[in-house]
């Protein structure tokens, strides 16, 4: 006749006997040291109160929303993050060897304790990453938006991150071979990262510019042939405002591959007009021009750079003038380039300094190669008195 017992009764018997057995020889470590017991208690009691303790330093520390965030607040906040569940464990652990238990309780302390202490400094880890990154680009340049969009991101990535190590950390000191998962992960990783280039190449992008700041919100820049005002920096694509008016998305990846110019930080900037007058002008006036343009310049608050004769031609002599509009954001540029042209012209009319136009002049010859008018010469008038 076939045993129709149950095979999985035997091992269900070896867990209650194991229980049992702990239960036995933790009744038994009561009963005979009884007064290292309450000392343990008593000290364990009197780390976790003072670990509590720094815990609500810690959450003083942090600070409140919207402070200025320095490193003391960054500590605050992981140490604010300290769960009770590690104070406990740190507690037990520390006085377990005083009080010598049972080795199976012993064992269990320090799993317990080592599962605490793992996952507690991935929490206290990512607080300080995300508190220096946070420090790092907190919005005095107003990308408040857009670092809170990104933080939210990061502060996934993060997670992800340490408590995947943490897990595998913990899993190794169960003794179980963690080889394959973490290939597993990176094989995963890998295909993960292939299948998403472009979306992570304009993440990556974006938070190059939230960090590094080539650029921030509100600020000219100048890329290929466009000037534009930026608008808004997302996660995925950075929208500008063209001076003339058009709306410009463009993809963050794509964007810091082209040469920008900032205008924002601009502690001056150069005017450059260039002015022709004719050939007829006599020569003291011709050499007097550079100090008169000079004198027009500083008339008028701004900077004078240089100016002088830089070319023949065809039908002028060109002469070139380089000034400054100091502080750029106060002097509109556009204003600073109309003054300084109005004044030219006013100036040099005063002067009698004509500005050329372009113009033609065409001679005749005869067949000898003699200058000769195109038209007969007038022979002029004479008046006789009566």
């Amino acid at each position: 006749m076939a045993d129709k017992t149950d095979p999985a009764l035997p091992v269900i018997e070896v867990r209650a006997l194991s229980m049992r057995e702990m239960w036995d020889s933790t009744i038994a470590w009561f009963s005979t040291h009884s007064l290292q017991i309450l000392i343990a208690i008593g000290a364990g009691v009197a780390l976790y109160m003072l670990l509590a303790a720094l815990r609500q330093v810690g959450k003083r520390w942090r600070g409140k929303p919207g402070d200025t965030l320095g490193f003391a607040n960054v500590a605050g906040r992981a140490v604010a993050r300290t769960t009770h569940f590690f104070m406990v464990m740190v507690a037990a652990r520390l006085v377990a060897g005083y009080a010598r238990p049972p080795e199976l309780l012993f064992k269990t302390i320090v799993f317990l304790f080592t599962i605490a202490a793992v996952f507690q400094v991935a929490l206290w880890t990512r607080e300080i990453v995300l508190g220096l990154i946070e420090r790092r680009t907190l919005a005095e340049d107003g990308q408040g938006e857009t670092l809170a969009n990104a933080m939210g991101l990061i502060r996934v990535l993060v997670t992800v991150a340490l408590f995947a190590i943490a897990l595998i950390v913990v899993l190794d000191n169960l003794g179980v071979n963690v080889t394959g998962l973490v290939a597993g992960l990176g094989i995963g990783g890998i295909a993960i990262g292939l299948a998403a280039q472009g979306i992570f190449s304009d993440l990556f992008a974006a938070l190059s510019i939230i960090f590094d700041k080539p650029f921030r919100r509100g600020e000219v820049i100048t890329y290929d042939q466009t000037t534009a005002r930026v608008e808004k920096i997302g996660l995925k694509s950075t929208r500008l405002r063209a001076m003339t008016g058009e709306k410009k998305v463009i993809s963050n990846a794509n964007l810091l591959q082209k040469e920008i110019t900032s205008l924002q930080t601009l502690t001056q900037r150069r005017v450059t007009f260039a002015l022709g007058i004719v050939y007829q002008t006599p020569e003291e006036k011709a050499e007097a021009i550079p100090a008169l343009l000079r004198r027009i310049v500083e008339d008028e608050g701004f900077l004078f750079v240089n100016a002088g004769l830089v070319r023949f031609g065809a039908s002028s002599l060109d002469y070139e003038l380089n000034f400054d509009v100091p502080d750029p954001d106060t002097h509109d540029y556009f204003q600073a380039r109309h003054r300084i042209g109005l004044s030219i012209w006013k100036r040099f009319n005063a002067e009698g300094i004509e500005f050329a136009y372009p113009t033609q002049t065409s001679f005749t010859a005869a067949p000898d190669g003699r200058m000769i008018m195109p038209y007969p010469e007038v022979q002029p008038v004479r008046r006789v008195e009566g």
